[in-house]
């Protein structure tokens, strides 16, 4: 096999190539000439220095600024970004070559500084978030760990990174459907925990990513804060209730010892008032119990032609006018989507009753889902923050549940609801949103 010369001996070669006619010429007229021997043989030596030390010059210039590009090139790979080449300007080639190596050099430590950056960046936010995260490689085994992390298997870093997932108690976490909840015993900590699960690669390796979060504590806030509301809500409607009553029976204590003119009346009235609020509190209780027991809902089919026009029936006091849609059958639990239409036609005829105004319904269908809206023409909501807050109610005698009633039944099936005033005209739109399937 041929040996392939190297280039700065064929940059040397075409040099002297280049120049070997002249001095060749120089050669033949010296010894043509009528000079003495000495002085020919001296003349001759120069010529033939001058020819290799042109050529030597020539290759140097060639050769080295090739040798600068290549150790600057060599250092950007060595993620040295601090050299720079001399001589780099844009009027020649070479000088233009040497110019973009520069930019290079300058544009990688921009990029290496930001990658820095956010890499610290990352650092600390994998430190201080509250989430496990931890990066396994293609055999499951651990590459990367937060302080979170460490705190969960009780174990640090640097005892934990190369471990297979068995070994570290997270081969379950691996496996199954993600995003999940399970309840497991960490090192670390005890209770519901969700896993979520993503794919990454890595110097071109599939891996994998682990994110675990403690929901204990999140579901305990929750409960904390759901009882605090409870608890508001029955002391308020029960101390309404038992202040009065309080109040009455010391004040009928006192005529029964008085024997006062009238003391009899006086007695029953009172009574009565006891036996009222009395019975507004039983009406509270009956209407929170109502609320904490809604059953499961047992699907079957609804013709929702025949549900809308039927609920809407029931209604006497304002005739509701039916706006109809396409023919549809959704599987629903007919009885509380009844319970449901029932509860907004209710509150659309009280207010519509306040104004004089009209109610209307009906229901259209559109990718996959049904929308039946009820409208009316009253005075519109003051407030729509708390409509869905249980007890919480604009009318004088009304209980506080139905739309929050409303709303659970909705979500039971799947769907939603909302309520907004109308734009086009005084009053306020419901819309219910159920899947057809």
């Amino acid at each position: 096999m041929k040996r392939a010369v190297r280039f700065e001996r064929r940059i040397f070669g075409l040099a002297l190539l280049a120049g070997l006619p002249g001095t060749g010429l120089a050669l033949i007229l010296l010894w043509t000439g009528s000079f003495a021997p000495k002085p020919r043989w001296t003349l001759a030596l120069l010529v033939v220095l001058a020819w290799l030390g042109i050529a030597l010059v020539l290759r140097e210039r060639v050769v080295r600024p090739l040798q600068t590009l290549a150790n600057l090139l060599g250092a950007l790979r060595e993620k040295d970004f601090s050299l720079r080449a001399r001589g780099a300007r844009p009027d020649d080639a070479l000088g233009l070559a040497l110019l973009e190596a520069n930019a290079l050099g300058s544009t990688l430590q921009e990029q290496r500084l930001g990658a820095l950056e956010a890499a610290g960046l990352l650092r600390t936010v994998m430190g201080e978030i509250p989430v496990a995260v931890f990066a396994f490689d293609a055999e499951n085994r651990l590459r990367l760990v937060n302080r979170a992390g460490e705190r969960l298997l009780g174990t640090p870093a640097r005892r934990l990174l190369r471990l297979h997932a068995h070994e570290i108690g997270l081969g379950r976490c691996l496996q199954g459907d993600a995003p999940r909840t399970m309840d497991h015993a960490f090192p670390g900590g005890t209770g519901r925990w969700e896993v979520r699960r993503s794919a990454f690669r890595q110097g071109g390796a599939p891996h994998q990513l682990l994110v675990i979060a403690d929901l204990s504590r999140a579901l305990r806030d929750e409960e904390r804060q759901a009882w605090q509301r409870l608890v508001r809500v029955l002391s308020h409607e029960i101390n309404n209730s038992l202040a009065p009553i309080h109040s009455l029976a010391g004040t009928l204590s006192g005529l029964l010892d008085q024997r006062a003119p009238d003391w009899e009346e006086d007695l029953r009235e009172g009574l009565a008032v006891i036996g009222g609020r009395s019975h507004s509190l039983s009406r509270f209780i009956a209407a929170y119990t109502r609320l904490a027991r809604l059953p499961s809902p047992e699907p079957g089919p609804v013709d929702v032609a025949t549900w809308v026009n039927r609920v809407a029936g029931l209604e006497r006091r304002l005739p509701v006018q039916v706006v109809p849609g396409p023919g549809l059958i959704i599987s629903a639990d007919g009885d509380q989507l009844d319970q449901l239409l029932i509860n907004l036609l209710r509150n659309a005829v009280d207010a519509s009753l306040e104004t004089g105004g009209a109610v209307r319904t009906g229901w259209t269908a559109r990718d996959g889902r049904l929308a039946v809206w009820v409208e009316d023409e009253g005075p519109g909501l003051p407030e729509t923050a708390n409509l869905f807050v249980p007890f919480f109610t604009t009318k004088p005698q009304g209980s506080g549940i139905g739309l929050a009633l409303s709303r659970q039944i909705a979500e039971a099936h799947g769907g939603t609801l909302s309520l907004q005033n109308r734009l086009d005209h005084q009053g306020c739109t419901a819309r219910l949103e159920l899947p057809v399937g």
